[in-house]
């Protein structure tokens, strides 16, 4: 049976008091679940297709049973490029998916993703529910504020609550040429459990951060950010990563995908951030910006088998753990004062 190789080291009863985070290695796609105290559990993205589907699944359903999970609440899928939605029929063959979430038609169509939003999808969601996702939106789930902030190109347009102050960082932006993109239409999520805060906003890029969080900042500071697009640095600019003012933050990079040195510097030099977490070694950050080997789960190059995830527990007083699932290693983060 196949398990992931460090499962023993998180395997346990789910904490009913806890939100629980597991961002999860595709190689450099995108899978992150989240179970709420309540057992509701929402996953984003379902990683790789192809010859890579049954491989991410596995690593999917390795997190889902390590959580207690029997069935999937709500699956996001952020955007319509295949590291992102690729092993989705895979795994809805595998646990019952209740409803799917996305941001609507591709405005990038492709191969892949016009096959399987032509007739593979409709059939997944035709068994469910399937709902367009709007800035402002809420995601129903007992002890969680879940909010859409961006969707289908658009941002929201108020301010969550405690948010809305100017954003300092907005003057020294540049803009670039506008990403005409899926990338640009990606589905992020603002997710509050009493005073923890998370944000994940897929892949969504450089002048779409500007729009979500300038001249205001609509969407306030996190706890921990799930790190844009792989850690590309096409996303990831000061108005946001600057902004959030997150005590820690994980990125889901593959070995030679994400963790380019402009965006490394960006991501490090952020204010309050104690610790930069990844999926996976870079092998093109730079000498500069080598992380510590014991914040990286995955030390190999690409390869077939179970891989190790990142997983966040976090409680309702803002305080919350992360653990590396390839040496135990792990780390909490206070309460903030």
């Amino acid at each position: 049976m196949l398990a992931l190789a460090a499962a023993s080291l998180t395997a346990q009863s789910r904490d009913a008091k806890s939100l629980q985070i597991y961002v999860l290695d595709v190689e450099g796609g995108n899978a992150t679940l989240f179970v709420a105290p309540s057992g509701e559990s929402v996953l984003i993205d379902t990683g790789n297709g192809g010859a890579a589907a049954t491989r991410d699944a596995d690593r999917m359903m390795a997190a889902i049973n390590d959580a207690g999970v029997k069935q999937i609440d709500h699956l996001i899928t952020t955007h319509w490029h295949g590291d992102h939605f690729g092993a989705m029929a895979e795994l809805a063959q595998r646990i019952p998916i209740r409803e799917y979430i996305d941001h609507g038609a591709t405005i990038e169509p492709q191969p892949r993703s016009t096959e399987f939003l032509g007739s593979v999808y409709p059939a997944l969601f035709g068994k469910a529910k399937h709902t367009v996702a709007q800035p402002g939106d809420r995601i129903s789930l007992t002890g969680l504020e879940w909010r859409i902030v961006t969707s289908g190109g658009k941002t929201i347009a108020t301010a969550l609550a405690g948010a809305g102050a100017a954003n300092p960082h907005c003057a020294a932006f540049k803009p670039v040429e506008d990403d005409k993109t899926e990338n640009a239409q990606s589905v992020g999520s603002v997710v509050t459990f009493g005073s923890f805060r998370v944000v994940h906003l897929g892949d969504l890029t450089w002048n779409k951060e500007f729009a979500l969080m300038c001249p205001s900042n609509r969407i306030g500071t996190a706890d921990l950010f799930i790190v844009s697009h792989h850690g590309q640095p096409t996303s990831n600019s000061e108005v946001l990563v600057h902004a959030l003012q997150s005590r820690a933050a994980i990125m889901n990079n593959g070995v030679k995908k994400g963790a380019q040195p402009s965006a490394m510097k960006i991501l490090l030099s952020a204010p309050r951030l104690e610790d930069l977490w990844a999926l996976h070694r870079s092998l093109i950050s730079g000498p500069q910006y080598v992380l510590p080997e014991t914040f990286i789960a995955n030390l190999d190059e690409d390869h077939p088998g179970p891989a190790h995830w990142i997983k966040a527990t976090a409680q309702a007083d803002g305080s919350f753990t992360l653990i590396n699932t390839r040496n135990g290693f792990s780390k909490s983060y206070a309460t903030p004062r």
